[in-house]
Order: C-alpha cells, then structure tokens, then sequence
C-alpha cells in the first residue's frame, strides 16, 4: 500500500479563502502536472466536505489521453453524496466507491456506486486504517488522497501518508483562510510527522515540492 497526499495551496498552506472560494489557486501548469499523478494511481480520496463543495470529477483529462482512469473514493460517514453530482452520475463509467459508517444507501448502489461499510472513529468517521484495508481489498492499494484539510491531517495523524506532492502558488491568503492540513495534535516537536524533501520543480509561477516520509 502506498499512500499519497496531495496539497495545491496557497504560500501560507491555505486550499481556500474564508468563504471557500479555491478555483483556481494554483496554475495551468500545477493543475496539469496533478492530473499526470491522478493517472499514476489505482484512486483519487476525498473527503465528503471537498465533494460537497466542488462537485468534482476527480478523472484525468489530459489531451489525447486514453489510459485507464483512477477510481473515485469518498469517505463519506453519512451518505450525503447526492444523486445528481458528477461522481453519481458517471459511477457506472468510471469506479466510485463511497466509504461509510452504516449500511448502503440504495440510492448510491443503484446509481452504481460501489458503497463499502467500515467501522466508525469516536467523532463518527470512517475509522481511516479500516479504510487502506477495504480499500487494498478491492484491488486500490496506491492511493492519491486529494482533501480537504481534515481528510489530509486525518491520514497524516495515523501515519498513512508515504509522500506529498505540494504545489505552491505565489499568494498569500491569510489566517483566515481555509488550512490544508487539519488537526494533527502534535504535542512536541519529536512527535511531528517528518518528511524529507526530494525535489522542488517551478512549474509557470508555482513551485511542486516532492517529499517522501522519513522512516
């Protein structure tokens, strides 16, 4: 199982601005190079809040492109995924699976959603190393965890995250701004996730920072 984690963020780590405007924070060039990842992996993760909010299709559209898509997964305790969103509405053309707490809603399935059920955390979410172990079940064992911020402290905090790919857009939104990395509850320095970095490349005005965890 290898685990990713994607982050297109402003200078000062934020995904979106107090009111969750985010499109687009990060170039042409940084949102390309993203979908050349999403192409590399077995699934793209997000959390219900990013698939509430953005309506995404979470596929790779790049020109000419003909290879296999990646799966959709979203951890989604409640089912809030609607009917009528893009991840729905092309379930039956490109794998979506929703991760939850409870039983099927029937609604999804018939859609053709594949909905998974996996023990829930203390705060009611989907407890995340049942869900890497569902997952790898299904055959999804190089995951491109997405977002949003809670979903990415989420995996960081239990130890899941093998390497980051950061892209870094010359702004700076403030500290009212949305973070892209939620609560990790580091108590001391040692207890930090650390990283090291591999390689920084300018990709039109932003920078793509490679890191890779440090055993």
């Amino acid at each position: 199982m290898t685990i990713t984690l994607k982050l297109a963020t402003s200078l000062d780590a934020r995904i979106a601005t107090a009111s969750g405007e985010s499109r687009w924070i990060t170039g042409a060039a940084s949102r390309e190079q993203v979908h050349r990842l999403r192409a590399a992996h077995d699934a793209v993760v997000v959390g219900i809040e990013t698939a509430l909010a953005d309506d995404p299709e979470l596929t790779v559209r790049l020109p000419g492109y003909m290879g296999r898509q990646p799966a959709r997964v979203v951890l989604d305790s409640r089912q809030r995924l609607s009917a009528g969103c893009k991840l729905v509405a092309t379930a039956r053309e490109t794998p979506t699976y929703v991760v939850t707490t409870g039983a099927p809603d029937p609604a999804l399935v018939d859609a053709g959603v594949r909905v998974i059920g996996v023990p829930a955390t203390d705060a009611a979410r989907p407890h995340l190393k049942s869900v890497v172990q569902a997952l790898a079940a299904e055959g999804l064992s190089n995951l491109f965890v997405e977002g949003g911020g809670q979903v990415a402290g989420s995996f960081l905090r239990h130890g899941l995250v093998d390497a980051i790919e950061w892209f870094r857009a010359p702004i700076v939104i403030g500290g009212e701004g949305r973070p892209a990395i939620g609560d990790l509850a580091v108590a001391a320095l040692a207890g930090a996730p650390h990283f090291r970095r591999v390689e920084v490349t300018q990709l039109g005005d932003d920078l793509w920072e490679r890191y890779a965890r440090v055993a």
